[in-house]
């Protein structure tokens, strides 16, 4: 398929530069204000594009891949996560999926930390006080959170940014656990410091901090569900930067709030923009609008990628990131 004739269509608005190469190598429909596309337009571009370049904000279902034209044959995901697209249905449909993986690595594991020190050291209690004006001065007992070094972190989900993670978290004198569908070498281990835990159940009951670093998919919907959470000590803290549909957001925070769980730092929700509102107004949580791969430079290698995708499969190559059910 000839790049000079390949129709682009982009969902989102995307980092400048990246808007500009696109325009530069394909005919490409750019997204002209930075909202979700409706359902029907996004049937409308899926119906007139050889390519769509879509992000987790577009839901494409059987349904809605259904609805595609016969032009359709890339959907070029501008992100790591895929569980917004139905990748089977596509796979049937003659329709190829690729993703961004790697780039949000190292900026998704740097927020991680950010959330668990800042409820661990109480930060969000600390600034609203002084953005109040309310500050009276130091005092011995005033606003005292809890060391890291020593803390026992339990990683759920050891690919590649809960291994950025746990290098991370070894600087700052963490105990590194882990649970995983298939566990590490030896070496890799060995390198990280890490302690396997074959049973989920047996790991989230012993962890001070339980970092979520597993993608959303039907095996681990809800797996920290409402018994797991009771599980967890009173003291310990969880933090979640992957997917909020892996914890039972109602049993959080219903736990939260009865103080059975020291505290939270969350950057993605169930529902997504729906947030629970009980989760809102509690001192020992942290909420961010899903932050964690924001960067300038994360977004502008996740555009770089996108590029690659489709320019590889313009010249008729599959794409190097190509994602097929098996991966999933």
């Amino acid at each position: 398929m000839s790049s000079k004739r390949l129709s682009v269509v982009v969902t989102r608005r995307l980092p400048e530069p990246v808007e500009a190469r696109l325009c530069e190598l394909f005919e490409t429909t750019l997204r002209t204000d930075d909202t979700p596309m409706t359902r029907t337009e996004l049937a409308q571009a899926m119906q007139s594009a050889d390519v769509l370049v879509p992000t987790i904000t577009d839901v494409l279902d059987a349904g809605m891949i259904g609805q595609a034209g016969d032009r359709l044959r890339l959907i070029a995901n501008f992100g790591a996560g895929i569980d917004h697209i139905d990748v089977a249905t596509a796979r049937q449909r003659g329709i190829l999926v690729s993703n961004t993986p790697g780039v949000v690595t190292e900026d998704t594991a740097d927020m991680t930390m950010a959330l668990l020190l800042a409820v661990t050291r109480r930060m969000p209690e600390g600034m609203a006080v002084m953005q109040a004006g309310t500050w009276s001065g130091w005092a011995p007992t005033a606003f005292l959170g809890g060391r890291l070094g020593g803390r026992r972190l339990g990683i759920l989900g050891m690919g590649r940014i809960g291994m950025a993670v746990a290098r991370r978290a070894q600087a700052f004198g963490m105990q590194i656990h882990y649970h995983n569908r298939r566990r590490l070498r030896p070496e890799v281990e060995e390198s990280l410091g890490a302690t396997y835990w074959e049973s989920l159940d047996q790991m989230v009951a012993r962890m001070d901090v339980i970092s979520v670093n597993c993608p959303h998919t039907p095996s681990t919907f809800h797996l920290l569900n409402a018994r797991r959470l009771k599980l967890m000590k009173p003291t310990a803290v969880v933090v979640n930067t992957s997917r909020g549909e892996v914890i039972d957001e109602n049993a959080l925070a219903r736990m939260l709030k009865a103080k059975e769980l020291a505290g939270a730092g969350l950057d993605v929700y169930e529902k997504g923009v729906d947030v629970n509102p009980e989760l809102r107004n509690l001192p020992n949580v942290v909420l961010l609008p899903h932050m964690g791969s924001a960067t300038v430079e994360g977004r502008l290698e996740m555009g770089e990628k996108v590029l690659l995708n489709i320019k590889t499969f313009a010249d008729g190559h599959r794409p190097p990131d190509q994602v097929v059910p098996s991966m999933l």
